[in-house]
């Protein structure tokens, strides 16, 4: 099933710290400190110049099925996205390819606290109901291990590792089973 044609927006989806909803305009300028944030983008591919962005980025940035942003009390402090993997990259659970994948993205006062885990879960557990059945993918390099611990804390299995972008990538694959057994 294509993401884009899944209903959406979906009714928020709150947790017991988080908010998890669809992009409003009022997001913009903490979206775009996301992206211009060195340290966010140590692990995939740098920081964008925030010149570049204040122009790319629309009145109302990332609005599309499976963008979700997160909100700790009112405030943005990441993303949690769930996409159609190009089935031409490395890394893939079916035949096809295209698999869902998994990316979260949060600004670095957001670390360190569990917010990652507990906003992708909930994302899991939405897609899980939304398109039962169907296996989600995350890649994320090795050296990252902070979203190494996220991927196996929401029951992420290794399927492969491969060189790309110039670093080692971790390939995991998730299933509706894997929350069930949470």
């Amino acid at each position: 099933m294509d993401l884009g044609t899944v209903a959406w927006p979906p009714a928020p989806i709150t947790t017991e710290r988080l908010v998890l909803r669809e992009s409003e305009a009022r997001d913009r300028a903490a979206l775009i400190e996301l992206f211009a944030s060195p340290e966010v983008g140590t692990y995939i591919g740098g920081a964008r110049p925030r010149d570049e962005l204040e122009r790319a980025v629309p009145e109302i940035p990332g609005r599309r099925p499976g963008f979700f942003v997160i909100e700790l009390d009112a405030a943005v402090i990441g993303v949690v996205t769930l996409d159609r993997r190009d089935p031409e990259r490395l890394g893939r659970v079916l035949p096809q390819g295209g698999e869902a994948e998994l990316g979260y993205l949060l600004l670095p006062s957001a670390w360190g606290h569990g917010y990652a885990a507990e906003a992708a879960a909930a994302a899991l557990a939405w897609f899980a109901r939304t398109v039962p059945g169907e296996p989600v993918v995350l890649t994320t390099q090795t050296a990252n291990g902070s979203s190494m611990r996220v991927a196996a804390k929401l029951g992420f299995t290794e399927v492969s590792r491969f060189e790309q972008y110039g670093a080692e990538q971790w390939f995991g694959a998730w299933s509706p089973q894997a929350l069930a057994a949470r």
